[in-house]
């Protein structure tokens, strides 16, 4: 390879919980102008037979899964060499492929494996790309998934955001004693699940800590709310807010040290609240007498964006934690709630009704400009992905909830369904970039 480089991938595990389906992709729209990329599967030189885990095959299906290009299959290939002396562009050219992907996964001593890949331009022959990366067979998938970060980068500029995880409220159960809820932590593409807590009563309102170590959550466990923030890795757990009335909507802070949550300020009266979560001290940051709720942090840490009826109907609202008075942002339609910004400060993403149904609505907070990006009846829940491109949401399908995803400009839609009948999942929210 012409560059080398060696990453070390620490995973640490998730305590085990309860068996779950895999989350099943399906793309139910995709980009016509999707840019056609082939992975080759990755030569296998380490002896005994190779593992369940398809290196190739999770890369090409994050590659597709992002919309930005289109992986073709391996029945299309008229080779599949594994080092670049054994390539022979004018074969993939004939197949109008632009970028090509070949590797081999090496025994890399204590039962470790070094993955190493390069990534041409088929249409130059010039490699763009070429690591080796030090992994263990426990975290072959997550290694792969690492590697379509690299190239996603490499070819687009922007940071890929495959090796990350989504936090979500699985249900299950037909109802009363046999109910159950769980909150569960799976990859980007649903695979890998586990079990962070589990109870009979209703979990809600998750949301990670932006180092990607602790999920705060809704638990109604002792028959009233109560929030708790929980660490995913050792699974302690510690009680942040269980005050008369409302406990609800906690989001972290950019920096981790405060919490918004949402605070009975009078009998039935919701309000924003900041908890330092150091001192566990308390800022009243709205005092309406209408509900206000559902916080969400501006980048910059210095505003929140929130859902208020203050003035007849659920719209978004902006505070400056310095001060002054909140400031309506949302104007179309007569209902806008559950408000999330993008990660470049940009874009805010709501809940937005029209004709009666909800849907996934983008504006543009420089213009205004509203875009709405779902045609489903019941969707909701919106989180970003942390590189801003795509966006995580609860769609209703065949009677239950589901998991989807569907680009910032609504050219790309997929749908992330549980395999295992009588299973829903609901508000999902994307987790951060975890550290190399």
């Amino acid at each position: 390879m012409r560059r080398r480089l060696l990453l070390v991938l620490i995973l640490a595990m998730l305590p085990l919980g309860v068996a779950h389906a895999v989350l099943e992709i399906q793309i139910t729209q995709g980009i016509n102008t999707a840019v056609p990329v082939a992975v080759v599967p990755f030569a296998w030189q380490v002896p005994g037979p190779p593992p369940a885990t398809d290196v190739a095959a999770v890369i090409s299906a994050d590659l597709t899964r992002s919309g930005r290009f289109k992986a073709i299959p391996d029945s299309s290939m008229l080779e599949k060499p594994a080092l670049a002396a054994d390539i022979h562009f004018t074969n993939w050219r004939i197949l109008g492929v632009n970028n090509l992907v070949i590797g081999r996964i090496k025994p890399a001593g204590a039962g470790n494996y070094q993955v190493e890949f390069q990534l041409f331009n088929v249409y130059t022959g010039q490699q763009l790309l070429g690591l080796a990366v030090l992994t263990t067979p426990g975290a072959l998938r997550w290694t792969a998934h690492k590697i379509s970060d690299l190239i996603y980068q490499k070819l687009t500029g922007q940071r890929g955001a495959f090796a990350t995880r989504i936090a979500y409220v699985e249900v299950s159960g037909k109802g009363g004693l046999d109910r159950h809820y769980a909150l569960v932590v799976a990859d980007s593409d649903g695979y890998n699940p586990q079990t962070v807590f589990s109870s009979n009563e209703p979990i809600m309102s998750p949301a990670w800590s932006p180092d990607g170590k602790d999920l705060a959550y809704v638990s109604f466990e002792t028959g009233l709310p109560a929030i708790y923030m929980q660490d995913i890795y050792t699974g302690k757990r510690e009680l942040l807010s269980d005050r008369s009335g409302l406990n609800s909507a906690p989001a972290f802070s950019p920096d981790g040290r405060r919490l918004a949550l949402v605070l009975s300020s009078t009998p039935g009266n919701p309000d924003i609240y900041i908890m330092d979560l150091a001192s566990r001290t308390l800022r009243r940051i709205t005092t309406s007498a209408a509900i206000d709720t559902e916080p969400a942090w501006s980048p910059d840490g210095q505003s929140l964006y929130f859902t208020s009826d203050r003035g007849g109907s659920p719209q978004i609202y902006k505070v400056s934690l310095s001060g002054g008075t909140p400031q309506r942002i949302t104007f179309d339609g007569n209902y806008n709630a559950r408000a999330s910004v993008s990660p470049d400060g940009q874009t805010l993403v709501m809940v937005h009704r029209e004709n009666g149904r909800l849907h996934i609505a983008v504006m543009n907070l420089n213009s205004g400009a509203l875009l709405t990006l779902t045609d489903g009846d019941l969707d909701k829940s919106p989180s970003f992905a942390p590189n801003g491109s795509m966006i995580i949401y609860e769609a209703s399908y065949g009677g239950r909830g589901v998991l989807a995803e569907v680009s910032v400009d609504g050219q790309v839609r997929e749908r992330l369904s549980e395999s295992q009948s009588g299973v829903s999942v609901h508000a999902p929210v994307w987790g951060p970039f975890l550290s190399q």
